[in-house]
């Protein structure tokens, strides 16, 4: 099997190309909805959350605030560690084990999308590393959209890698500006490559 790990700046179109991937028949699991949930009540991750935290970080119905945690975490670097040291190893264990789901069942290929792909160390997991990228302008044109203030933009983009270097370790770059269409044709033509044997 063909593992593609895909990664990228926030905000720089890992989604819709994970979607354009699977509305080709790759299997993909996304590790932003493993984020979710690993730290649903009743978890190992929330209770960890819970006792390092407190229960400022909890709604009354005892599920995460995650616009809290994110206040809290993306303004303290030790913090963030904290809570990455939390739930990167039970999510990198679920995406593991539906890789290993996909190899049982002889998939040709598989994408796992990370944004954290490099700064997790989980590149040696991988066949083919696809980086998905745009200037910083329409980066920050796509969180503002988002309704993130500039301090949240800025916070952010400082607890990832520089996409730049992302670029360089990958093996294929997609490039997000302009029309979506424009980022389908390089799907299109990425998958063409891996196919052809040329990546």
């Amino acid at each position: 099997m063909n593992l593609l790990g895909l990664t990228g700046g926030v905000g720089m179109g890992k989604t819709t190309a994970a979607n354009f991937l699977e509305n080709r028949g790759l299997p993909v699991i996304d590790t932003d909805v493993l984020a979710r949930e690993v730290v649903e009540p009743g978890e190992q991750a929330w209770e960890e959350i819970r006792r390092v935290f407190g229960p400022e970080v909890l709604s009354l119905d005892n599920r995460l605030r995650r616009d809290e945690l994110a206040r809290l975490v993306f303004s303290d670097a030790a913090r963030r560690q904290q809570l990455e040291a939390i739930v990167h190893p039970r999510i990198r264990e679920r995406w593991l084990a539906q890789v290993e789901l996909w190899r049982a069942e002889r998939q040709p290929s598989g994408v796992v999308v990370i944004p954290l792909l490099f700064e997790t160390n989980a590149a040696a997991s991988f066949d083919t590393i696809l980086c998905v990228a745009c200037s910083a302008a329409t980066q920050h044109q796509r969180l503002l959209a988002r309704g993130w203030s500039r301090e949240q933009i800025e916070q952010r983009i400082q607890a990832q890698w520089p996409v730049e270097k992302k670029m360089a370790l990958a093996n294929c770059l997609i490039w997000t500006e302009g029309e979506v269409s424009v980022h389908e044709d390089q799907i299109d033509r990425f998958l063409t490559a891996l196919k052809g044997g040329q990546l």
